[in-house]
């Protein structure tokens, strides 16, 4: 584990951002940021008490936010849950498809038996080139700028990205709550913000400099 991953990284925006790419708001990216589990499904739960629920709500409570006060609502963020309510995997599905979205984001924790697993997973339905490019940014990122181990790219069935239609769809497995130092890692208030800058910041290059 590299010693960066501690560290809070900060992306300079410049003021005008919006226009600079010549984007008026109805013609912003649509994003759908899905925050997994909620209400009385907690998630997976941290060795020492931190619950995916809660980390993976903040984390896209701090998308939003940083995407307004820094980045200028320069893309058009919705996100599946505002509170700690549990929604149906349908619900958050059909959100993205009556929006015509344009990526859809579900964000997690991992879980494992042994403790020593470490790591992020960014799972994407197999044959979607868009959701592959958009995953290799992910991971790039996530281990590059934030240290994290990358354990890549997976194929995976789940019913957020199988039902999300041509949508690029991700699912991010960051770091497991099993393991001390990454739970101790995903309970702290910096690295919620850093997992959002970087969330943000993949999006932006994915549809304004690709």
């Amino acid at each position: 584990m590299k010693g960066i991953w501690f560290c809070f990284f900060i992306w300079i925006v410049p003021v005008g951002f919006h226009d600079a790419f010549g984007q008026e708001k109805y013609q912003r990216p649509i994003i759908v940021i899905d925050p997994g589990h909620g209400g009385t499904d907690s998630g997976a739960t941290g060795i020492n008490g931190v619950r995916e629920k809660d980390v993976v709500f903040k984390i896209a409570a701090e998308v939003l936010r940083l995407n307004r006060e820094m980045f200028g609502d320069s893309l058009a963020i919705y996100s599946t849950r505002y509170t700690d309510t549990l929604i149906s995997l349908g619900n958050r599905t059909k959100l993205a498809n009556a929006l015509k979205a344009d990526v859809f984001v579900s964000i997690h924790c991992n879980q494992a038996i042994r403790n020593e697993a470490q790591g992020i997973e960014v799972y994407i339905k197999r044959g979607n080139g868009k959701a592959a490019r958009l995953a290799g940014s992910f991971t790039a990122g996530l281990n590059q700028k934030l240290g994290l181990k990358n354990r890549g790219i997976k194929y995976g069935n789940f019913q957020v990205l199988r039902e999300t239609g041509n949508c690029p769809g991700v699912l991010l497995e960051l770091g497991f709550l099993s393991n001390a130092e990454e739970a101790e890692h995903n309970d702290k208030k910096s690295s919620i913000s850093a997992y959002a800058l970087l969330v943000l910041e993949t999006l932006v290059k994915y549809f304004y400099h690709d």
